[in-house]
């Protein structure tokens, strides 16, 4: 009789524990981050760019703004720190970059910052990535932020290249 108790038991606590699984699941599929997100965006798409927030951040046609991965540049629009070194300069050349261009945006892992700005790789039509090419003329440095690591070894390796030929901030900011 405790044996078949036991048993009895056993069933009814791997139902409940997968049924816990399989709504769980459903409710964050249903409460993801994504949905908020527009349902165009997709992990790979072209959007205009309309504005330049700044050295690393855009705003595109569907109002989002998107932070380039694995990158960062000087400062230029935070309201709690003076304008860094070569930040101007930063936001002038990611401007000539892609204002007013269509560009393809490529999803790593994360859909969202913290600040729930997009996280994308964006490419010129001509294939340019834009994050690398920052990087490797001196307009910004490495920033990986795991689990977004694609193409950590392309940046790091365009920094070294930079920072040893002292282009962009490498040369006006020692």
């Amino acid at each position: 009789m405790k044996i078949i108790r036991r048993q009895i038991i056993g069933v009814i606590f791997g139902c409940m524990l997968i049924a816990g699984v399989l709504l769980s699941k459903n409710f964050f599929i249903k409460n993801n981050v994504v949905s908020s997100i527009s349902p165009a965006l997709n992990a790979s798409q072209e959007f205009l760019v309309t504005r330049v927030i700044d050295g690393d951040t855009i705003e595109i046609e569907t109002g989002e703004k998107v932070r380039y991965i694995g990158m960062d540049t000087p400062e230029t629009v935070d309201p709690r720190k003076p304008v860094q070194c070569f930040g101007e300069e930063a936001s002038a050349k990611n401007k000539e970059l892609v204002l007013n261009k269509k560009v393809k945006l490529v999803k790593d892992v994360s859909e969202t910052d913290k600040y729930g700005r997009l996280l994308r790789f964006v490419y010129l039509e001509d294939g340019t990535l834009v994050n690398l090419e920052l990087v490797k003329e001196g307009f910004a440095q490495v920033m990986t932020i795991p689990p977004d690591v694609a193409h950590s070894d392309d940046f790091v390796k365009a920094a070294k290249e930079a920072r040893e030929a002292k282009r962009g901030l490498w040369g006006a900011c020692q």
